[in-house]
């Protein structure tokens, strides 16, 4: 090996071997794991090959109801989380006084812990103290069971998790929008643009790159959503707001179920490839065309 390939992987070599050593190695013991049966503590592991798969997929109610609230919670994210951070963006980008300050806003929940933005929502949604009940009883409504009632649970969830998350996509698109040369804006106003054609034909297709950045940030965001979860609701109620990584945990660490939830780590890292692979194989393709 010349000196000119010896520098660079001799540089890269400690981010390798901690790659390795953090993320490689753990991923490969459970990808081990998912095939036997092991509380955790016992010496001896029972080889089952597949069946904690097949248990999953045939035999768990709960994995059925953690993975379609999975599918939802990508699917609102990558609609709702993104749309309003374009809003925001495309908002906070106008010429206004003040509008630094506006931007710190919000993007300051994004740097918030989850577990204190799910203690905060946790109190808004109080059934008996809690501000938006308030509100209701205001204008002469009955106060609601949002985190209690199983059909609002999950989306009463979201929204904290949406006011959460909303700010670092913001940003992406601000940094997006600012890049677009002002004389391209004048241009089209000259030939009578109106504000809608101009978000829809030079304003969206400039911002291609950052759409790139916060779909994928998003989606992979998306499918391993835990924390906010499991400190709101834990999965209730009646397991209704289960999702693969929350069920995961439960599996793992309460039921000590360690080959089950590795299983269900390797279910969710398969769901992962399976959406994020042929989005960034297309986003190639598209670069070189």
């Amino acid at each position: 090996m010349n000196n000119r390939i010896a520098k660079p992987v001799l540089y890269l070599l400690p981010a390798l071997l901690v790659l390795c050593v953090v993320i490689a190695v753990p991923s490969l013991y459970s990808l081990y794991l998912s095939f036997f049966s092991w509380n955790g503590v016992s010496p001896n592991k029972i080889f089952v090959g597949v069946q904690n798969y097949i248990d999953l997929f045939m035999r768990d109610p709960v994995f059925t109801i953690a993975l379609k609230n999975t599918i939802f919670w990508v699917i609102a994210s990558l609609i709702f989380i993104t749309v309003a951070a374009l809003f925001l963006a495309l908002l906070l980008n106008r010429p206004f006084f003040g509008r630094i300050v506006f931007r710190g806003i919000f993007y300051s929940p994004y740097i918030m812990s989850g577990i204190v933005v799910s203690l905060m929502w946790s109190w808004l949604y109080h059934p008996s103290m809690g501000f938006f009940n308030a509100v209701l009883e205001q204008i002469g409504l009955e106060p609601l069971d949002w985190l209690a009632d199983p059909s609002m649970a999950l989306g009463s969830v979201f929204v904290a998790s949406l006011w959460h998350s909303v700010g670092a996509p913001m940003v992406l698109f601000l940094a997006g929008l600012q890049a677009i040369p002002k004389d391209l804006y004048e241009a089209v106003k000259v030939e009578g643009a109106n504000s809608f054609q101009t978000l829809i034909h030079v304003t969206i297709p400039l911002l291609r790159e950052s759409f790139v950045v916060v779909i994928a940030t998003t989606l992979i965001g998306a499918m391993k959503v835990f924390d906010i979860i499991y400190a709101m609701t834990g999965g209730g109620p009646a397991q209704k707001t289960q999702v693969l990584a929350s069920w995961m945990y439960y599996h793992t660490f309460q039921f000590n179920n360690f080959g089950t939830g590795s299983a269900l780590s390797w279910i969710l890292v398969i769901l992962v490839m399976i959406v994020t692979i042929p989005y960034v194989l297309q986003l190639s393709r598209d670069s070189h065309t």
